[in-house]
């Protein structure tokens, strides 16, 4: 055990599986209550998931109505968005502008996937994504979910 800690610390490894660039539990389920609230108010429902910046998912919710295939797809959204570090919707640019593109490996085509930032929108800390209305509906949800978390969407680059 000890020649794993110490190969760990050497590498520059997290041991407790947390880090100080990525969201923890707590984050993650925040930017789902925004979200989730954002809906009911509006009388709609999705699938919401949130991962890190490893492409691991931290927290998801599957709201009432929605189906398991909705559920998976949130999940693959945000994941493509932290593999790729940039939103679906951009994605989706991506292919039309770039041959071959949405067949490389974990792109998704589809808008609802967004990169949450940092409050100023400097540092890159996961993605959270939604599925289970219209794609724009969709991205309304997961912005709603990291503003109200006190997260940006928007990548500052000043």
């Amino acid at each position: 055990m000890k020649s794993f800690l110490l190969g760990a610390a050497c590498l520059g490894l997290s041991i407790s599986g947390a880090s100080a660039q990525s969201l923890n539990a707590e984050q993650a389920q925040s930017i789902i209550a925004g979200c989730s609230a954002f809906e009911l108010d509006n009388g709609r429902s999705h699938a919401i998931a949130v991962y890190d910046p490893g492409a691991s998912p931290i927290a998801v919710l599957r709201m009432n109505g929605n189906s398991a295939g909705a559920m998976l797809f949130s999940m693959e959204k945000a994941k493509a968005v932290a593999m790729w570090g940039f939103a679906t919707s951009g994605m989706e640019e991506g292919a039309k502008n770039t041959p071959g593109f949405q067949f490389a490996p974990g792109v998704v085509t589809v808008p609802g996937g967004v990169p949450v930032y940092s409050s100023d929108g400097r540092t890159f800390l996961g993605a959270a994504a939604a599925s289970g209305d219209a794609p724009a509906n969709d991205v309304a949800c997961v912005e709603a979910g990291i503003k109200s978390a006190g997260f940006a969407y928007v990548r500052n680059r000043e």
